[in-house]
């Protein structure tokens, strides 16, 4: 049999690190990051032990690409759902609207990996968290920023910390709360964006299928030259 051409290699591990990333999702949504091994992400990506650590530094940096996926995707697909708009008011008011529908409907997932940011080792970039930056640095720039790199920093400080104030044990503020405040500062009316009350949105249960998310399907045959059918 002819060996695989590089292309196809580098595929199937695309399609594993996808696989890691969402049964990394997953399982701390369910159990809590303590409670979940990378033996455990291994298993239910259907991968081997050995290849998270190829990819990821440890189980930190996995869950925090992990989740910087699904914000970055949860954020781009609610910026591009129908109808398309290119008002800059009316997408800072779906942003604003993903992150905290994040905090309301994953707060067990979002709850750790506020914590895991508070950690020794912090906030790391990386490619997951560098997508979720310029969809963010855009929603900005459309909102009418005559300083992005300013600005930028300012929304992404008060989106962690109104997701922050959505999950303190024992003391958290509602999400309908934080949401009138951000539309307060950002000047954007109730009605833009997904109200809380809004016929179809979420009232707090949330979407358990997460493959839209990750790019996770079959993997690409090869044929005997090598090359992908």
């Amino acid at each position: 049999m002819s060996p695989r051409s590089a292309s196809v290699n580098e595929e199937l591990r695309r399609r594993s690190r996808e696989r890691l990333l969402q049964a990394a999702v997953e399982l701390v949504s369910e159990r809590g990051y303590e409670a979940t091994t990378l033996g455990d992400i291994a298993d239910r990506a259907g991968s081997a032990r050995g290849l998270v650590s190829y990819y990821f530094p440890g189980k930190r940096r996995l869950v925090q690409s992990a989740v910087h996926r699904l914000m970055h995707r949860t954020l781009e697909e609610a910026l591009e759902r129908e109808p398309r708009t290119r008002d800059g008011r009316e997408r800072m008011a779906r942003a604003i609207d993903a992150i905290l529908g994040l905090a309301r409907d994953r707060p067990l997932l979002m709850r750790q990996h506020m914590a895991g940011l508070l950690q020794a080792e912090g906030f790391v970039p990386c490619p997951e968290q560098r997508r979720l930056a310029e969809l963010l640095r855009d929603t900005v720039a459309r909102d009418g920023s005559q300083d992005v790199d300013a600005d930028y920093p300012m929304l992404r400080a008060l989106l962690m910390g109104a997701v922050y104030a959505a999950l303190v044990p024992g003391a958290p503020m509602p999400v309908p709360v934080l949401r009138a405040e951000l539309f307060k500062r950002y000047r954007i009316g109730w009605e833009q964006g997904v109200p809380p009350d809004a016929s179809g949105a979420s009232g707090g249960s949330c979407d358990t299928d997460l493959s839209r998310f990750f790019a996770t399907g079959a993997a690409p045959e090869c044929g005997r030259d090598g090359q992908s059918k």
